[in-house]
Parts: structure tokens; sequence; C-alpha cells
């Protein structure tokens, strides 16, 4: 069985009115008041979207988010009475996409989570349309172009074939940040540390980036097109841009690439 939103919390009152309020809002609501519940529930039914509170009786939220992201990369929000920066950044170095403070409106809280739920049940398209739109601008002058660069002769044709490879990589969804590879198809990023995946957020976040390279992106921006609502904090985009940068840059702390424009947002320069 498939259910939109699955919420672990063992707050059994707040729990239970907050599945109802969403089942009457249209989005299929089930829920867990322990870790190894949930646990058990997952093993037999899929979810898009995982509600996880901090403290689960004697066991950790923490503890399970770490569990889950060895075996789903579904969003997960963070729902917690516990309000701390400190609390809020492992959240989301362990793998939570956003934290919810409580006490939460409930309609802030459905808007949210029908965000989170456009965005991730429709991310096979978006990771297409990426695809399309690096490669789909060159591929009339590429192929306007492939008549003269196979009759160049010498040196030149070298020159050419270069140019051509390159051209069809970046239209099969392949970019290259120095010595890092990136394709965009399969959602690896290869270099001097291996091969690492990107995380559902960081791929959406990069795959903006780049159909804006070189132009400064405001966080307000990214808050709209990224995560599609206006309930996100700084600290939410920050954390997973510094992720992105882990896996991209040689030096995160000295970034070439991914630059933070202050007091505005971000900016992806790169030259192809």
């Amino acid at each position: 069985m498939h259910t939109s939103v699955f919420i672990i919390d063992d707050e059994v009152e707040l729990t239970e009115y907050t599945a109802k309020y969403f089942n009457m809002s249209g989005v299929k609501t089930d829920y867990a008041f322990d870790a190894q519940s949930a646990l058990d529930y997952l093993e037999e039914n899929t979810v898009s979207l995982i509600l996880l509170d901090i403290n689960l009786g004697g066991e950790s939220g923490f503890d399970l988010c770490q569990k889950l992201r060895k075996e789903t990369d579904v969003p997960i929000l963070f729902i917690s009475a516990r309000s701390s920066e400190d609390d809020m950044m492992l959240a989301l170095n362990i793998g939570g996409d956003d934290y919810v403070c409580k006490p939460y409106s409930l309609g802030v809280l459905l808007a949210k989570v029908r965000a989170v739920l456009k965005r991730y049940e429709n991310s096979q398209a978006a990771r297409t349309n990426a695809v399309a739109a690096l490669g789909g601008a060159k591929s009339e002058e590429s192929g306007a172009g492939q008549g003269a660069m196979k009759e160049t002769t010498g040196t030149a044709k070298g020159q050419c074939t270069v140019k051509e490879n390159a051209e069809d990589a970046e239209q099969q969804g392949i970019v290259k940040f120095g010595e890092v590879t990136v394709d965009l198809r399969s959602g690896i990023v290869k270099g001097k540390n291996g091969e690492e995946r990107l995380k559902a957020m960081e791929y959406k976040i990069l795959s903006y980036l780049l159909q804006n390279k070189n132009r400064i992106i405001s966080k307000d921006e990214f808050f709209e097109k990224i995560w599609e609502t206006e309930f996100v904090g700084d600290v939410t985009l920050n954390v997973h841009v510094r992720h992105l940068r882990e896996k991209l840059e040689e030096n995160p702390k000295e970034p070439k690439f991914i630059k933070t424009v202050w007091g505005v947002g971000f900016i992806l320069e790169y030259q192809e």
C-alpha cells in the first residue's frame, strides 16, 4: 500500500489529529508512535514523505533517520519542540530535508507538505527536464555545424572533435566542474573521492543552479522554485548548499564554483 505522508511521533493526540486533518484535506496519511512500529510499517508499505519527531519516547528520531537514509531517499521533515540551531543543523546533516518547530499551525504544515509532495512525486519529470534544459539549447547549433566540422582536416579537425564530444556530453546530462563530473541522469558525482550520489534536494538545487549558471539567485528564489513554499529557513538552504559543495568542490570552505553572495544568495560560476 502507498501512503503520501507517514508521521512518526510519540505524541499520540497530536499525531492522530494531524493525520485526521491531512486525510480530510485529501492527503493520504498514516502514522506510528515509535521507531520499531515505523520500521515495520515501512517494510510493508511505501510513502512519499516522512514527518519525524526527534524524541520518540526512549528512542531518538536522529537514530531512526540515519537508519531510514540507508534504505530510502524520500523527503524527511523533522517536527520537534526542540528549536535550537544545533538540533536543526544535526537533523539536516544526517539526512533531514527540513525542520518544523512545534507547536505548528496545521494549515502551514499542510502547505509545506503539499509543496514537498509535489516536488518529490514529480522528481523524475524534473530530472528529465534538467537534462533537456542543458542539452536542448545546443542541439540545433550542434546539428547545424556538424557538416562543416566533418569537412575540417588536420589540427582544426581534432579541435572540432573535442568540441563535439563536449557538446554531446552536455546533451546527455554530463557536466564537469574542474576534475569533478556530474551525471544528471543518474545523480552521480565522480571526483577525487570516488563516486557519490546526490540526495534529492542536492540534485534539485544543482539542477536549478545549472539552468541559471553565472546568475545570482536569491534565497527567496530558491525557496519559491526549489521548495515551492515560503515556509523555509535560511539554515535549511545553507546546509544543503554546504553538502553540495562537499561533493563538488576541492575545498568546500573556499568554493570555486558555488559561491555565496552575502546578504543575497548564491551563484554557480563556471565556463564551458
